[in-house]
């Protein structure tokens, strides 16, 4: 077979199968990258292509929003830290682990976070009793890496050169105990993925290193750390963090989305965080510190103590879309990965098998393997090309010659000396005589004494097609090759057979967090044990009973309210209350601080249909299911999202709800859900409380309950505001009271008086009071209209003298393992505890 016939795309579907996403990706190329049109880019190790979505949606995103600075604390300040805080949890997601197993710390870039582990890693010099710590790192190390031992050398380190070979010929039979006498910390590090070849090292390392099985910590005690260069590896490739628990992970996003560019992360393993220690400390990352005395305490959150200063919020912001996007158009890495190399494969196989006419081959090629498997090997493949008498063509006029042709190659050593050297036979004393000749890292100097100082690195990315395959090796046979254009066959065939049975291989599929189903509610009533110690309120004491008047559950997160008059209480309190919620382009939580005309969204649970109804003026009425479990969740995604602090882990509730919803808030917006495999634990355990408080998507406890009365004196001292109201119509009681968005609605009771309250039943089901509410700008919106109004607000606090409380927080008490609750009825009686 001809080199032409072999330039062929039917010829590469021979070979690969997987090529593309699903669609005509010639589309895509269109719709995302047509800025690329008569560029052949074949520099995606260096720095990816951003696609036009990902930008014309980051624009959208900061023209429509206002992002502050995430140090203060008004509302464009919180929605800044939202979503940073919302991407820190996208950011584990793709990396298949949690916000309780690592933290994400935002740096410029991955130098940067290389430079902040060097800087604050325990290193101990030598002592008489004890070896000092080891710097270990691999030939194949970037100079970043190898740079962090001038740090490392300064605290009286030992910087180790490692070989790959070295660390398991030299290894042990089984892993080593861990070493309670030895604490001397030590530091392994290694690319995930070499950047000179794209050769991909065992991530098992990781394990084998951690638990001293494998050289050089099989030979050296103490503790052992392990620091996972995932730079290049994870811009086509997936990583799963919870199959290589590596401590410190650097990465920068531009290899991976193509923006931003200047912004990176380290993702710290949280066990291994504590070891870190900082001198210098910045804004942000102090808890307390005294100008005049040494004295300084860091944040106690991981990243908060190692953000120094306020954090590239805005390019933080523009990573979301970078996932949005990725996966949008590829559906993952595993994807990219198949398709990527696919595309290397498909070059070194042509490339290692073309000849000049005399036989001679054209390229030398510096790889370890032969390309069989996308385990082994990313999408990078290094060369020197030949001229027809073996002798090795200059880098530089292959650059400029590819310039000419519009093809973008990256050459030299690719700030990777160590690989380099290696794979070309270059000496340190041919290093240093390079040097004496004028040669630096960068410079075009391609050959000194005609042997060459550096070499020629094609790399694809997600958007590379085959045509870019086939322009560039059209490129090589027409500039470089002596004609005719021959075919090493017999070679062409060994690498055919070498890879045939890794042919379409299915590796490091992405694990899919599944959902369980929801627990059941029960109306069994609880035992006259559990009504032990209460009394009875006298019934003519302040006019009568007290009494549960009105319930009131809100489905979805700051929507409208829904009033029933019987209702099941389940472990989380009212069933389906706060069980969604929506979220913005971003995955940030919308409440009505941010959009008020979340109010005017009317969902109702109807309970026969076993639905969720979405209701607001204007729009047609949709359904939502009500089941909340793994069958019916498989197609909808898991993602990470945050209330009151706390983080969730909520499942999408598809594309119908979240167009629904876009079109009436008017901005990109989607209904996520509470995963039902997610447990979220109240903060503080109310005092009297036997067991731990399981939360919906509520902001601090179960159950809101406000008391009418206490409703009606606020009215009148809103009454006796009205001059200073601005002309404000008074508010009546009822618009009030939905102001408030209270579960639970009592009377019977004299203004205030449920401040005092440490316990009491209604109907059958004991609560606890865990505190009461303080009130924010929220309860100045209309509930009806979205107006907003300083009413009910300014009154409330003038007549509490600026303590803006107003109802309590309350939770259920359940027997101790019971998660049978039974129950609420409107115009049930209220018991109460002995006041104080």
């Amino acid at each position: 077979m001809d080199f032409q016939t072999l330039c062929t795309f039917n010829t590469f579907k021979r070979w690969w199968s997987h090529y593309g996403y699903g669609e005509n990706l010639q589309d895509v190329i269109e719709q995302e990258f047509k800025r690329t049109k008569g560029i052949t880019y074949l520099d995606h190790a260096a720095t990816t292509l951003y696609p036009e979505s990902l930008v014309r949606d980051y624009f959208q995103d900061i023209s429509r929003n206002v992002y502050g600075n995430p140090h203060s604390h008004h509302p464009s300040s919180r929605l800044t830290h939202d979503t940073v805080e919302r991407v820190r949890y996208r950011i584990l997601q793709h990396f298949n682990t949690t916000p309780e197993e690592y933290s994400v710390i935002f740096t410029s870039g991955c130098t940067a976070a290389l430079k902040l582990v060097a800087e604050s890693f325990p290193w101990s010099p030598q002592s008489e009793s004890e070896a000092g710590s080891l710097f270990c790192y691999f030939t194949d190390s970037h100079t970043s890496v190898v740079g962090m031992r001038g740090l490392t050398s300064a605290q009286g380190a030992v910087a180790l050169l490692v070989s790959p070979q070295e660390v398991e010929n030299m290894a042990k039979d089984e892993a080593q105990g861990e070493d309670v006498i030895c604490q001397t910390a030590h530091l392994f590090c290694y690319p995930a993925q070499s950047n000179f070849s794209g050769r991909k090292y065992p991530l098992s390392h990781v394990r084998g290193i951690q638990t001293k099985r494998l050289y050089p910590a099989c030979d050296h005690q103490g503790r052992w750390f392990v620091l996972l260069d995932a730079a290049s590896h994870v811009s086509c490739s997936p990583l799963n963090l919870q199959e290589c628990p590596a401590d410190f992970i650097p990465v920068s996003f531009y290899k991976i989305f193509g923006f931003p560019t200047g912004l990176g992360a380290l993702i710290v393993r949280n066990n291994a965080a504590s070891i870190l220690k900082k001198t210098y400390f910045g804004g942000g990352t102090a808890a307390a510190y005294l100008s005049g005395e040494d004295y300084y305490v860091p944040a106690a959150n991981i990243s908060d103590r190692f953000e120094d200063g306020t954090v590239s919020f805005l390019d933080i912001i523009a990573v979301n879309h970078g996932f949005e996007a990725l996966d949008r158009i590829t559906g993952g890495m595993h994807n990219i990965q198949q398709h990527t190399f696919g595309l290397a494969r498909y070059t070194y196989m042509l490339l290692s098998s073309v000849c000049h006419g005399n036989g001679r081959p054209v390229a030398q090629i510096y790889a370890e393997g032969q390309f069989e498997s996308p385990s082994t090997q990313g999408a990078i493949l290094n060369f020197n090309l030949k001229d027809s008498h073996g002798q090795i063509i200059g880098y530089s006029q292959v650059d400029r010659m590819a310039s000419l042709y519009n093809i973008h190659v990256r050459t030299g050593c690719f700030c990777n000396t160590g690989a380099c050297q290696s794979f070309l036979g270059i000496s340190n004393e041919q290093i240093r005589r390079n040097l004496q000749a004028g040669h630096v890292c960068g410079d075009s100097i391609d050959l000194v004494e005609r042997q060459p100082t550096g070499s020629v690195r094609v790399s694809f990315g997600y958007m590379s097609t085959f045509e870019d395959c086939q322009k560039f090796l059209n490129f090589v046979s027409e500039c470089f090759v002596e004609k005719p254009v021959t075919v090493d066959q017999v070679r062409l065939e060994k690498l055919k057979a070498a890879t045939a049975a890794s042919h379409g291989v299915n590796e490091d599929i992405p694990i899919r967090i599944t959902n369980g189903e929801i627990c059941k509610v029960d109306g069994k009533e609880k035992s006259t044990e559990a009504l032990r110690g209460f009394g009875h309120r006298d019934s003519n004491s302040h006019g009568g009973a007290y009494t549960l008047t009105n319930i009131y559950i809100y489905p979805i997160k700051s929507c409208g309210a829904f009033e029933v008059h019987d209702w099941p209480v389940g472990p989380l309190g009212l069933r389906y209350d706060r069980s969604w919620m929506v979220v913005n382009g971003n995955g940030v939580c919308l409440s009505q601080k941010r959009e008020r005309r979340l109010c005017l969204i009317r969902p109702e649970v109807h309970l026969p249909s076993n639905k969720l109804l979405l209701q607001a003026s204007g729009m047609d009425t949709i359904s939502v299911s009500l089941e909340n479990n793994t069958q019916t969740h498989t197609s909808y995604r898991v993602c990470q999202s945050k209330v009151c602090g706390d983080r969730v882990e909520t499942v999408d509730c598809g594309d119908e709800a979240a167009s629904w919803l876009s079109d009436f808030l008017g901005q990109p917006c989607r209904l996520i859900r509470q995963s039902p495999d997610f447990t979220r634990d109240m903060k503080k355990k109310p005092i009297g409380a036997t067991t731990t408080t399981s939360l919906s998507l509520v902001n601090e406890a179960q159950y809101l309950m406000i008391n009418r009365a206490s409703v009606e004196l606020i009215q009148k001292v809103m009454s006796s505001r009205q001059d200073d109201s601005e002309g404000d119509q008074l508010l009546d009681t009822q618009n009030v009271i939905s102001r408030f968005r209270a579960n639970l609605v009592i009377a019977g009771v004299e203004p205030f008086e449920e401040d005092n309250w440490p316990h009491l039943i209604i109907g059958n089901t004991r609560f606890v009071v865990a505190g009461q509410c303080g009130r924010c700008q929220m309860i100045g919106v209309d509930q009806e209209t979205g107006g907003r109004t300083k009413e009910p607000l300014m009154s409330l606090s003038a007549y509490r003298n600026g303590k803006v409380t107003f109802g309590v927080y309350l939770t259920h008490q359940l027997p101790e393992g019971s998660t049978e609750t039974g129950i609420l009825s409107a115009g049930s009686l209220i018991q109460t505890q002995s006041l104080k």
